[in-house]
């Protein structure tokens, strides 16, 4: 079998559509109607965070094939540029007052963390891989 180079980026859009499938029955089917009021879909929840995370991965690998050295530091740096993006799409959702805010700021936060398990995971088998 081919060494391919992107599987961590195939492997992320596998993941990514498993937890918005779950997400999106969970919503439809045990919390019906609680997402009308959210400022982001989840739709956009996860294309932001889908969007950030691939981007992340595309950097690392093309940073491995360069200088495994600079993977773990170059993980941290994007990590924390992905986090202050979050803060800044959170921010408004931080000064709502409609019923549901504390809902939506759960729901946030679970596909937050969702894709930071995502891309470390994904990350540490990379750093792990001792092949090029």
């Amino acid at each position: 079998m081919k060494n391919n180079r992107f599987r961590p980026l195939v492997e992320l859009t596998f993941l990514t559509g498993l937890a918005f499938a779950g997400h999106m029955l969970l919503f439809q089917y045990w919390f019906s109607g609680r997402d009308a009021n959210f400022r982001y879909s989840l739709v956009e929840l996860y294309g932001f965070f889908f969007l950030c995370s691939a981007v992340i991965l595309f950097l690392l690998i093309r940073m491995r094939h360069n200088n495994i050295d600079s993977v773990g530091n170059a993980f941290m740096a994007l990590t924390v540029v992905k986090m202050v993006l979050a803060y800044v799409l959170l921010h408004p959702i931080l000064g709502d007052t409609h019923a549901e805010v504390a809902a939506e700021k759960t729901n946030f936060f679970v596909v937050f963390l969702l894709f930071l398990t995502f891309e470390t995971a994904l990350a540490i088998r990379l750093l792990g891989d001792e092949k090029k």
